[in-house]
């Protein structure tokens, strides 16, 4: 055989098992299944279409769907900014200076932190309530959220007869549908209607529909102006149909498919003027013209479109007869391997399901909220928890559902503009920990938390990071002015401190983490490692943007002239990685927030090759803040394991947060529902471990894609497809007995492909590398020499030596690499 038919043939089959392995992962399904109703809300199946938000408790007799529509917050439009800040912090700065850091926060609580309000909250529509007259007693109970087509369902007997509910938030047509059914004709008969917790809310009935329409609270002296009306309608086959006094029955029908439609006035951060009578209208009517079949189907495409892009199978699926409850319970002594393959699709499905382009982004709780006044207003808290919502996006092949993010950036640094010139006559903008549907933007609540400006830095990241992923110049000229406004409020805000004369963020804290110098008192302070590192991102995401459009070059060099005055990272008395520029950290501090760790993960100025010693200082000071802690606080704790190239830890943190939670019981992990549990419900927690398990399979921050950088011990075989890596390149990876086996990478811009792995490799072009890799999107230094790959040399860091390939590839061309 000649050595082109050769590897045509080896190509071809690779190709085949690649797509075996993916359609076998669905064949054998995932979901989440249960044998009883949910009897509160965190057992509940949550749904959704990014606008509309449903948890279905699947009880026969007395059923309870909760729903959500994304703009319902309380409030309207306005501005949060202090204006007495302004004389103010030169006070407060002196105070820190002086090492008065209680006296400091108390004046930044008087007369910095917001004099109007704290942020609004987002609120629940209300619930559709059905009611089945002789289905309290009931046998066989099944109950599911089916993860591979975005519906619930549920099956029961009663009697002889067996009912069946479908339930869909339907992508496509914008309403929730639920299909009832039974396997004796004329069996179905129920009443439903409409519940909101809102006040003074209006029922109305119509000839083919029943409403409810209200107005979201007034919060902290803000008048409610959002107002919302939703309608519930069916379209029955048999039986007859009666709408009265708010309540639709149903009697002896063979078939239901009911409707549920939601709207409100919202049209932006600045505009309450919608009719949300006539969009809600509108929804239902052309969704009841396509029967349910048709819907399903096109729900399911558009739900397909985005799933199938990634797939992870890691074991089979030997604990399908247990609960999914059960399964969280028991994960401990099982290590049940498809139940965390279940929890990494399930980020994506929650992902999906609560950030649409077009609609507001992901907050606190997702779109899933029962409260009228929830925990920390489900806003978006922008010193972790909103970003941290978005770290799946771009590695797990999800690139479109930044929209929302990127829209509520621009739309922050557009009213960030005020607050910086209001509180700090400064230009550019400034966003400090919190924001909501108003695009708010001054410090709330308390100094202890919210003195910290530096929330605009943070979410510039990720319109940079999408620019690394996809080498789109277009979309970096477009948000461009966005990331050289934060820059330059940072370039006119911060001072020299005067110890050392270092370039500092003044005031500011780590984020909620109290420190020495206050007796653990205050927060504040200046010169926090956070800030220090999240600016030298953003100027240097600036100072490259600047190169890359052939623009802006006398700003760059002023900001590169200013880099070095920075002040750097450093490492403590007791090796660890200071989280402040003094040397106050506490050996026996577990709190929750490992700000300082950012230079790690999500950013990457901390590497085991590049900067050994701070690698070996951050995993000190993570292994001195491991253990169970808050739900999204192990999933960032994954997610940092991993770059730590410490799979065995990383899944040790999956473990914690496969913890069974009931209610609010603590410390975090899991309810039953797979929700992440602080406790109480925040969804970061689920977005962050998604993200870790993708960083522990696959890593791309460091000059090279690194193959499966961080994978335990337990998962000895398995695969992953359709990973994104930074560059524009999209990888699936098939390993066995821990050693990657072959691997398929698709070039999606062409340039230099540089491939690290433990295991020697092999393929067409494949060649060692040599050099700095020319492929600028990775977005890194040179690589020392002497760690390329030798027998015996170790890393200090104690990592395993590893070998380094690169591989010239071409726009849109496939490239198959194997063991060697």
């Amino acid at each position: 055989m000649n050595k082109m038919k050769k590897r045509f043939l080896t190509g071809y089959f690779l190709g085949l098992f690649f797509m075996t392995f993916s359609l076998s992962m669905y064949g054998q399904g995932y979901k989440l299944w249960y044998d009883k109703p949910a009897a509160v809300w965190t057992e509940a199946l949550p749904l959704g279409n990014g606008r509309l938000g449903a948890m279905v408790y699947a009880n026969p007799a007395i059923d309870q769907i909760q729903l959500n529509e994304e703009t319902i917050w309380a409030g309207r439009p306005n501005s949060n900014a202090n204006p007495d800040a302004l004389e103010n912090i030169p006070k407060i700065r002196e105070l820190i200076f002086a090492g008065k850091y209680v006296e400091a926060q108390d004046l930044a609580n008087k007369k910095v932190m917001s004099n109007t309000n704290s942020g609004m909250p987002y609120q629940p529509f209300g619930d559709l309530r059905m009611s089945f007259p002789g289905h309290a007693s009931y046998s066989d109970y099944y109950r599911e959220l089916d993860l591979d087509s975005a519906k619930a369902s549920m099956s029961y007997k009663v009697g002889d007869v067996t009912f069946k509910r479908e339930f869909i938030t339907s992508f496509t047509d914008q309403v929730v549908l639920i299909r009832l059914t039974a396997d004796r004709p004329g069996a179905i008969t129920f009443n439903a209607h409409l519940t909101s917790p809102h006040r003074d809310v209006k029922i109305a009935t119509g000839e083919d529909f029943v409403s409810l329409s209200g107005v979201t609270s007034t919060h902290e002296r803000v008048s409610g102006r959002v107002r919302f009306h939703g309608r519930a309608s069916v379209d029955a086959t048999g039986g007859n149909v009666l709408y009265r006094d708010g309540v639709i029955s149903v009697v002896d029908a063979d078939e239901v498919v009911l409707y549920v439609s939601i709207a409100t006035n919202f049209n932006n951060y600045q505009d309450i003027t919608a009719d949300e009578v006539q969009r809600t209208a509108d929804y239902l009517e052309k969704a009841k013209i396509r029967n349910y079949q048709e819907s399903k189907e096109a729900h399911t495409a558009y739900y397909r479109s985005y799933l199938d892009r990634v797939s992870l199978y890691l074991g089979e699926d030997i604990y399908a007869d247990v609960p999914t409850d059960e399964r969280i319970r028991n994960f401990k002594e099982t290590h049940d391997a498809h139940l965390v393959a279940t929890y990494f699709l399930f980020g994506r499905y929650l992902l999906l399901s609560s950030s649409q382009p077009g609609g507001q982004p992901a907050n606190l709780q997702g779109i899933w909220n029962d409260a009228l006044f929830p925990s920390w207003d489900s806003k978006y808290t922008t010193n972790i928890n909103l970003e941290m919502n978005y770290w799946p996006t771009e590695v797990t092949n999800l690139q479109e559902l930044n929209e929302p993010l990127f829209r509520l950036i621009k739309e922050v640094s557009e009213t960030g503009k005020e607050t910086a010139k209001i509180m700090y006559a400064t230009d550019g903008w400034v966003l400090h920990h919190n924001t909501d549907i108003w695009r708010i933007t001054g410090p709330v609540d308390r100094a202890m938390s919210g003195m910290w400006p530096a929330g605009g830095a943070w979410l510039c990241r990720h319109l940079w990071e999408h620019y690394l992923y996809t080498g789109d110049v277009d979309f970096l000229r477009e948000v461009y002015p966005i990331l050289k406004e934060a820059a330059l409020f940072f370039d006119q805000f911060m001072v020299h401190e005067p110890e050392n004369n270092w370039l500092v963020v003044v005031p500011s804290n780590s984020p909620e983490n109290t420190h020495a110098g206050s007796g653990g008192r205050a927060s504040i302070a200046a010169g926090c490692t956070m800030d220090n590192q999240l600016v030298f991102d953003l100027w240097n995401s600036v100072i490259t943007s600047s190169s890359v459009l052939d623009m802006d070059h006398d700003y760059a060099a002023h900001l590169r002239q200013r880099l070095p005055e920075l002040a750097p990272m450093q490492i403590g008395r007791w090796g660890q990685l200071q989280e402040w520029m003094h040397d106050w950290d506490d050996p026996k501090d577990t709190h929750r927030h490992v700000s300082h760790l950012y230079g790690l993960f999500p950013g990457n100025q901390i590497s085991p090759y590049r900067t050994p010693e701070l690698f070996n200082a951050a995993r000190i000071s993570l292994i001195h803040r491991k253990g169970p802690s808050t739900g999204w606080s192990m999933g960032w704790k994954v997610c940092l394991w991993a770059r730590l190239l410490d799979g065995e830890q990383a899944y040790q943190l999956i473990t914690d947060q496969l913890t069974l939670v009931r209610e609010n019981s603590g410390p975090g992990g899991t309810y039953p529902n797979l929700f992440d549990a602080h406790p109480p419900f925040q969804i970061d927690g689920n977005f962050g471990c998604t993200a870790g398990i993708a960083e522990m399979l696959m890593q791309s921050y460091d000059g090279f894609i690194y193959l499966l950088p961080a994978l335990p011990s337990l998962w000895k075989e398995g695969h992953v497809k359709g990973l994104l890596a930074r560059g524009g390149f999209e990888i699936d990876i098939i390993w066995r007995e821990g050693e990657v086996s072959e691997v398929k990478i698709i070039s999606k811009n062409g340039g230099n492909c540089r491939l690290r792995s433990r295991t020697a490799l092999k393929g067409k072009g494949l060649k060692r590398a040599k050099g700095i890799n020319p492929n600028a999107c990775f977005e890194t230094p040179d690589i020392p020499a002497p760690l390329i790959h030798s027998e015996t040399e170790i890393p200090p860091t104690g990592i395993a030596d590893s070998f380094i390939y690169d591989l010239n590839t071409k726009a849109g061309e496939t490239y198959l690499v194997y063991k060697k």
